[in-house]
């Protein structure tokens, strides 16, 4: 049989060769060699409350073996009270330390949730660009509103500028995720959610999904680069000698071919005005009864047809008594099912 002590010399170089291999291929590579404001802060706070934690782990794990060993049975030398219950000194440090730092944590996280709220816009003398992420199956849509184009798989943005991010999902729920850049925040049908990030270093950054999808989803990944300003311009005059125009036709052909695998980089030379708007739209459906807050062309129009579509029905479930009572029921049991659903609205 072979000892403990020569397994665990001969598994040591595998085991450390294993673990690197993994942390080649691990986001938390990217998270912790951040190449925006928006990430370095977050490597800062992740560290610091590590660090933090570490002030209770460690000393702990150094007591635990340093009793341990003081404390064993042949160690006859060392104080023995088997009768010894309490110490104030010892209550006074297990709890006040924690204490402290939890204290000092609380403070921490809740400045920084307020400080890098995805939703709060980056403060700069550089006008930001406006991409609009929409997540399909299995691939990554991205319109550029004031240039009017679109591309699939790959955005392009200048260096040291604040990127407004106005993501949707034309499928099931999502995460757009850029680890090094910074926070990762989900997309969802009939809902739009905000990103704010900024490359602070010209280089290629892989985006991802982070949220699992369906059949396609580990090939749902794109590449962000970040790029000058001469290389941006570039770039936007190459997409826009594309002869491909995306509109709701050709919109509803790229969603529906749902890849299994890498869907290639196609560039749309042309957008249809408020296509982001339309496909949250028409994902809505009754959830504006829900109190979601939506500012869309598209959902504010489908609002004001159902309160026509309403009033004119007015008189009519007036007209007899027992439809009305029905028509109440149904009014009702459809309030019932609004108020359940009232708080996944936002």
């Amino acid at each position: 049989m072979i000892p403990l002590k020569t397994l665990g010399r001969w598994l040591r170089p595998g085991l450390l060769l294993a673990l690197l291999v993994m942390l080649t291929g691990c986001d938390a590579v990217a998270i912790l060699s951040p190449k925006g404001q928006i990430g370095q802060d977050e490597k800062t706070l992740l560290i610091t409350a590590t660090v933090l934690m570490l002030l209770v782990v460690i000393p702990v794990i150094i007591m635990t073996l340093t009793f341990a060993w003081k404390y064993r049975a042949s160690n006859t030398k060392a104080r023995y009270e088997p009768k010894w219950s309490h110490s104030t000194a010892i209550e006074v440090v297990v709890w006040s330390i924690p204490c402290m730092i939890v204290l000092v944590l609380a403070v921490l996280t809740w400045r920084s949730s307020h400080a890098l709220d995805p939703y709060k816009p980056l403060e700069s003398d550089v006008k930001p660009v406006t991409i609009q992420a929409i997540s399909l199956d299995w691939k990554w849509l991205f319109i550029y509103p004031e240039e009017k184009i679109a591309v699939v798989n790959e955005i392009k943005f200048p260096v040291n500028t604040p990127l407004n991010f106005e993501i949707t999902s034309d499928t099931v729920m999502n995460a757009f995720f850029i680890p090094h850049l910074g926070s990762m925040i989900y997309s969802m049908a009939a809902m739009e959610t905000k990103l704010h990030l900024i490359a602070n270093e010209l280089g290629e950054f892989p985006g991802m999904s982070s949220h699992y999808s369906g059949a396609g989803f580990a090939k749902m990944h794109f590449t962000a680069y970040s790029v000058t300003d001469a290389q941006y311009r570039q770039w936007l005059d190459q997409v826009r000698a594309g002869e491909q125009t995306l509109d709701k036709t050709s919109f509803k052909a790229l969603g529906e071919a749902k890849n299994s695998e890498w869907y290639p980089v196609t560039y749309f030379g042309k957008v249809e005005e408020n296509l982001f708007d339309w496909v949250i739209a028409k994902h809505m459906g009754d959830n504006k009864h829900y109190g979601m807050k939506h500012t869309h062309a598209g959902a504010a129009a489908a609002d004001a047809a159902s309160h026509e579509a309403h009033e004119g029905h007015a008189p009519s479930e007036a007209h007899d008594s027992k439809e009305s009572g029905e028509n109440l029921d149904a009014t009702e049991h459809e309030h019932a099912g609004h108020a359940g659903h009232a708080g996944s609205g936002e």
